[in-house]
């Protein structure tokens, strides 16, 4: 699966594996349908695995889920990005989240249709006769894909229902209860290890993307991290300190089409330029390419509103310089600013681009006085006209190995303070871009460097929320928002997202988030 335009012959078979009962008097009418799949003649052969466990990864490229409307979930809700205008886009970020908006529902229903993928291919790939290797690792698969999603549902949500088994088998669909979050984190947790047992260290070329039993590694330790539980996440990311991954030696090419599942990646998401529409519908021929990319691009290169971002950002980069006395390598990669500045890095000579290999006077000949985003826009090697970015083939990397030795750090730091094992995995990270090493470290070294290396990875405002800071870090500084409005709609409660209106309405149990 080496891009998923392979699942458009085959995507989304499940759609089709709901067991329709239809009850009737006239036997003449009460006849098998052969064209129509059922459980009863799916899930009977390897082929028929292959395409469950495929399924079960769409999602991940659906509109509503990473190939677009996540940001808005994730991104846009930190302290780094200001969104122009009030509406779905900017909403949760001020914390004007409505439980009836379209975002609110459309995430969390392609985050649940991961889940259910996943315990279809859990509940019924077993009792399929195939290669045990095979089953083994599909089944790792599903259990890491219904980990993940449920990392995602509970960190947006948090009072979310813990569905393991096909819905066909619940009895009562429409009364499950939520969960106690720290019963699902326990099913993550208890999905991710499964996950490190089945999975293959690696898949061929042609299979790349499929995930791996060092995602599911990684992805455990930082499960453990978020309920600080130091000690266990530390193990588990020292398993994956052994030489399975290392950081390229150029920061920028975790961020490129040209350098897709590369040494440093963990997990990421495949995306294709496929020339296709429907903006990655749930279903086949439908476009698989990202479109998240037109949210982060600057004025004028998007036909999204589009966002700023916050001084304090940039400052964070400029504070701090090279063992050359020269700019951080990484401000260039993630941001686009009015600098005639450059840095020497890796035989070139890196200076303030963006999309079509524009300086900021070719950007913005009229003027701009703002700062904006320049990851994952892969201004480098590709040229699309403005506002063509939801073409774009530039993978999203979900968890890659600097993030890995960050959380190490992070945990070693909670647990023993500034040791030479912290100083040697947040040094590793930062030597990368010749930036001094540090002597000694502090919990607010760790949080500046994960800025500086993660942002716009879907990691700051989730790393806020687990360390307490919402409140203080965006809530109390309103001008942070201030091209949607400032901060002024937050109640406690706000730092997760509403419980979606359509759910409650069908499902009586249920009960809204605080704050809604």
């Amino acid at each position: 699966m080496k891009k998923v335009n392979k699942i458009n012959k085959i995507i989304f078979i499940l759609l089709g594996i709901l067991l329709i009962n239809i009850n009737c008097s006239d036997d003449v009418l009460d006849q098998t349908n052969p064209n129509v799949i059922t459980p009863t003649n799916f899930w009977n052969s390897a082929e028929d695995a292959k395409k469950g466990i495929i399924g079960a990864y769409a999602p991940f490229t659906h509109i509503w889920y990473y190939t677009r409307f996540e940001i808005f979930a994730s991104d846009y809700r930190d302290d780094l990005i200001n969104g122009f205008g009030v509406s779905e886009r900017t909403a949760l970020g001020r914390f004007a989240g409505i439980p009836g908006a379209n975002g609110t529902i459309w995430v969390w229903r392609a985050m649940f249709q991961g889940v259910t993928r996943a315990n279809e291919v859990i509940a019924n790939v077993p009792n399929i006769d195939m290669d045990t290797t095979e089953r083994n690792n599909i089944l790792g698969e599903g259990y890491f894909i219904r980990g993940i999603n449920y990392f995602n549902l509970l960190n947006n949500w948090l009072n979310v229902p813990l569905i393991t088994v096909p819905i066909s088998e619940i009895e009562k669909p429409n009364e499950i209860l939520q969960a106690p979050p720290a019963d699902v984190w326990a099913q993550i947790e208890s999905d991710l290890k499964e996950a490190q047992q089945l999975l293959p260290t690696s898949w061929p070329d042609e299979e790349l993307g499929r995930v791996t039993s060092g995602a599911a590694t990684g992805m455990l330790g930082k499960v453990y991290l978020y309920q600080g539980k130091y000690a266990e996440a530390k193990a588990e990311f020292a398993k994956i300190m052994d030489g399975s991954y290392e950081l390229m030696d150029d920061y920028s090419h975790n961020f490129t089409a040209e350098f897709e599942n590369n040494k440093e990646s963990l997990f990421e998401i495949q995306f294709v330029s496929d020339g296709l529409n429907g903006w990655g519908a749930d279903r086949a021929n439908s476009r698989k390419a990202a479109a998240f990319t037109e949210d982060l691009a600057p004025s004028g290169f998007t036909g999204q509103d589009g966002m700023r971002i916050n001084q304090w950002a940039l400052d964070l980069f400029l504070d701090e310089r090279t063992v050359n006395n020269e700019i951080d390598p990484r401000a260039y990669t993630t941001l686009f600013w009015n600098t005639n500045e450059t840095t020497e890095y890796q035989g070139k000579t890196l200076a303030s681009r963006t999309y079509g290999n524009r300086t900021w006077d070719e950007a913005f000949p009229s003027g701009n006085s703002f700062i904006f985003a320049n990851k994952h826009l892969d201004w480098e090697y590709q040229d699309l006209p403005r506002g063509t970015f939801n073409n774009s083939s530039n993978n999203l990397r979900v968890l890659r190995y600097a993030d890995i030795l960050l959380m190490f750090a992070e945990a070693e730091f909670m647990l023993n303070g500034s040791t030479a094992a912290a100083l040697d995995a947040i040094n590793e990270v930062r030597t990368r871009v010749d930036m001094p090493a540090f002597t000694v470290i502090t919990m607010q070294d760790i949080e500046d460097e994960r800025i500086k290396e993660l942002s716009f990875e879907k990691t700051r405002y989730y790393d806020l929320l687990r360390w307490g800071q919402v409140e203080s870090k965006i809530v109390n500084n309103s001008e942070l928002k201030s091209e949607s409005g400032g901060t002024s709609a937050y109640k406690a409660g706000r730092e997760y997202i509403a419980i979606p209106q359509n759910e409650l309405n069908r499902n009586p149990n249920f009960k809204q988030n605080p704050g809604y």
